[in-house]
């Protein structure tokens, strides 16, 4: 029987950019609590903007923020994953070498920026509705580093295997949706955050069912019993799941 439902949101839940969930996605969610059934967001987004998104049944749901950096359930940290501040400064250094990117240092309690570019600056405090705060040099944060991304409007196609062959050996640097690459805390990843969930919960492998879309997916597609990747997701994803679908509201109707 399944008891706990994973799902990211860029992709898989949120389709063609779009920034609102259903609202009959929310009824689904509490039919699914009336079952038994816990409903987790799983994603690279921020907590804050999770809640947001989830605002109807904010407090009926777990969260996986930060690509699974930061795991939530009934207001507790479960887990949570640093990046080492050193290797932190260095990606800086980097996106400042590359250049044409912009970069968002995400802590706790804020994330950062330290891009002066207004259309960004505009996607990711209206659009993204992330609690960004600008800086003028993101070495200047002294508070713990939960995850680091950059954005390229143009996509991702060039920015990853650049970052990738600089920090691949020390970091795991993994697609966030079609403009965004994300590096993630060392052992912190959905599947590492989901785990912990589950077990904070005594909820076992078989009985979790998970779902995405892009390679930061992965570890939970592979932890959960039963997986489902998006039809239209990363080449190759679906090589992590047990099936594959178009939708994962008709997933959960069926279950339901």
């Amino acid at each position: 029987m399944i008891k706990l439902i994973a799902s990211d949101l860029d992709g898989t839940l949120l389709k063609e950019g779009t920034q609102d969930l259903n609202p009959n996605f929310f009824d689904m969610i509490r039919e699914l609590k009336k079952r038994g059934i816990l409903f987790t967001a799983a994603s690279g987004r921020r907590l804050y903007n999770l809640r947001i998104l989830f605002a109807p049944v904010k407090d009926d749901i777990c969260y996986i923020a930060e690509n699974g950096s930061l795991c939530i359930c009934d207001g507790k940290v479960i887990s949570k994953g640093l990046i080492d501040r050193d290797l932190g400064l260095r990606i800086f250094s980097a996106v400042k070498e590359y250049g044409g990117c912009h970069c968002v240092l995400s802590c706790e309690f804020a994330c950062y920026t330290d891009s002066k570019d207004s259309a960004f600056i505009e996607h990711v405090q209206n659009v993204l509705r992330y609690d960004l705060k600008v800086v003028d040099d993101l070495a200047q944060v002294t508070e713990p580093f939960l995850k680091i991304a950059i954005c390229d409007f143009r996509g991702t196609e060039d920015i990853q295997p650049y970052f990738q062959e600089r920090f691949a050996k020390e970091i795991k640097v993994v697609t966030s949706g079609y403009a965004w690459i994300d590096f993630i805390a060392p052992n912190a990843n959905k599947g590492t955050a989901l785990a912990d969930l589950a077990a904070h919960l005594g909820i076992k492998p078989e009985e979790c069912m998970a779902f995405g879309d892009q390679y930061n997916d992965t570890e939970m597609l592979q932890f959960a019993g039963t997986s489902y990747a998006m039809s239209d997701g990363a080449p190759g994803i679906s090589d992590y799941a047990t099936d594959v679908t178009d939708s994962v509201e008709d997933v959960l109707r069926d279950l339901l």
